[in-house]
């Protein structure tokens, strides 16, 4: 029963996104199986947004341009209830935007590296719109009204955001986001032609069908409470929560394909995400120094420091990583004693050298490193395209 209480035949909601996923296939190309997951959950969630306590944004970077961005917002905008394109906007416009009568709109930023990039200078309204329009609850406090008959009121921003830019986003943007980097084309990777007037119409029938479907399992996707794969928790949690929602409500192969989705794209994240110096110090011990060793000396935990390949350990200020240097780096952090971290003695056969043990390490790693996320089932459910949306890009 749809909210104008006309009775509708029943959509088969996985069977729709698949056809959500095949459309973005044409005339796309994805890094990765997963991405096209995500997206074709992300486009879904546009429509029950009203639903949920967070609504993720989703955000394709590349490092070069013609990588086929701002196509993908493209397919988005088709697909997408009342989506509003744009390369520049201000905050208040938005929040504007945002409080219309015509409902919740669907905000497409593309070229978003002119406001965050490192040639522009960071709009601090309109990175608070990004941020706090993620939650239901956020909003910004503004004065109405003139001189002395100004009165307080309380703008929304709740609502779906998609960006597309060079580069990278600000960590309080690219946390609350879903990120797809996107790369040029190889020459064997084909895309259909885009042509807006002809493509339009085909979009927009499938947006009004994910509208149709949207107002069936709305009341499904309000009480969902949506398994989360094993280490997905705080933030990256609020982000995949809505989509995994959206994948549960319309069943079939799409909750299992949608968690592992999950799983690889938050672990991947956590592992570009580089956080501060001593973050990356900590994690590239946990990752790859340590493993399952209980105690190294230190030469030993500089040398394989300093060979990580894409690590800034060998070139620190023009020269390697040194003991005095990561002894001044871990003294930051304490041991579950609530101690500070420090070499003390390790015993390697006969021989005695100084060294760090897990043990001291354990407690920081629990507090600052990101999760490490369990890949099971990953690639079954996202290395190999999904078979019935291929044919037609072979």
């Amino acid at each position: 029963m749809s909210n104008h209480g006309t009775t509708t035949a029943p959509i088969d909601g996985a069977a729709l996104l698949d056809e959500v996923e095949k459309f973005h296939r044409r005339f796309n190309v994805f890094p990765r199986e997963a991405a096209y997951v995500a997206v074709a959950l992300w486009d879904a969630h546009a429509h029950l947004v009203d639903c949920f306590e967070t609504t993720p944004r989703i955000a394709f970077l590349s490092p070069e341009p013609g990588s086929g961005k701002s196509r993908a917002l493209e397919i988005i905008e088709l697909l997408t209830p009342r989506a509003v394109s744009t390369v520049s906007a201000s905050a208040n416009a938005l929040y504007r935007l945002v409080g219309s009568a015509e409902g919740l709109p669907t905000v497409l930023f593309d070229e978003v590296d002119t406001i965050f990039g490192p040639k522009a200078n960071a709009d601090e309204a309109l990175r608070g719109f990004l941020n706090a329009g993620y939650r239901h609850i956020g909003g910004a406090l503004r004065c109405v009204g003139d001189g002395s008959n100004q009165t307080a009121q309380v703008f929304d921003s709740y609502c779906a955001v998609a960006m597309a830019g060079l580069g990278s986003l600000p960590d309080t943007v690219l946390t609350r986001s879903v990120i797809v980097r996107m790369r040029r084309r190889a020459r064997n990777e084909k895309v259909e032609p885009y042509r807006q007037r002809l493509h339009m119409k085909q979009g927009h029938a499938i947006r009004d069908r994910l509208a149709a479907w949207a107002e069936q399992v709305r009341d499904q996707v309000q009480d969902a409470w949506p398994e989360l794969p094993e280490g997905v928790t705080d933030r990256p949690a609020d982000v995949w929560e809505p989509l995994l929602a959206v994948a549960e409500a319309a069943s079939g192969d799409w909750p299992e394909r949608a968690r592992a989705a999950c799983a690889e794209m938050v672990r991947d994240l956590a592992a570009d995400d580089k956080g501060s110096i001593g973050i990356r110090l900590l994690t590239d011990l946990r990752d790859h120094v340590f493993g399952d060793a209980d105690k190294l000396p230190t030469v030993v935990v500089l040398d394989r420091l300093n060979t990580l390949e894409d690590s800034p350990w060998a070139d620190m200020g023009g020269k390697p990583l040194d003991s005095r240097a990561l002894a001044k780096m871990l003294r930051e952090y304490t041991n579950g004693d609530n101690k500070p971290i420090a070499a003390r003695p390790v015993r390697t056969g006969a021989a005695v050298a100084r060294g760090y043990h897990a043990e001291d390490l354990q407690d920081a790693w629990a507090r600052y490193c990101p999760p490490q996320i369990s890949a099971t089932s990953v690639t079954s459910a996202t290395s190999i395209p999904h078979a019935a949306l291929t044919s037609e890009n072979a």
